[in-house]
């Protein structure tokens, strides 16, 4: 089945462009990622701090199968409503250091928008330190519900 999110990972470069087309109004996506109940359920974590505005913050906690929690947190530099939003993301107490994220919200006809995520690492081998992991497969997983969860909101 091929996946509906695309990622680009260019040899040789540091960063990935994800993309995914959404049957959603570009409104509905943009508040699946800034609002904190919308995010529990798409993304499957606890929101414990979602600060939407220039030089907030945001912190998610996740417990896995084992009742390990784990923690993913960041700064959010930018806000442009319907439009980006620009963040640092940051996996406490893992190998990976902090990356740096541009998230673009185009509407592409009233019913219908794309997300564009260019994600920056701060080296090539970090970036293919996360492709060995089930990246891919989480993200696209990720959006699938979210397009799921926020559709019934049309």
């Amino acid at each position: 089945m091929e996946r509906k999110t695309k990622v680009h990972a260019e040899d040789g470069k540091q960063e990935l462009m994800i993309t995914r087309e959404f049957d959603l109004p570009v409104e509905l996506l943009f508040k699946a990622y800034i609002e904190p109940e919308l995010v529990e359920q798409w993304m499957g974590t606890k929101v414990v701090k979602l600060e939407n505005r220039k030089h907030g913050s945001y912190q998610f906690e996740t417990t896995d199968p084992m009742g390990n929690k784990h923690r993913f947190n960041g700064t959010i530099h930018e806000v442009d409503m319907n439009r980006k939003i620009t963040r640092t993301f940051e996996m406490e107490n893992t190998p990976f250091e902090v990356q740096l994220e541009f998230l673009e919200f185009e509407k592409l006809t009233v019913d219908t928008s794309k997300l564009t995520m260019h994600i920056v690492y701060r080296s090539v081998v970090l970036r293919d330190q996360m492709l060995k992991l089930p990246f891919v497969q989480g993200i696209n997983m990720a959006h699938s519900r979210l397009q799921e969860v926020v559709y019934k909101l049309k």
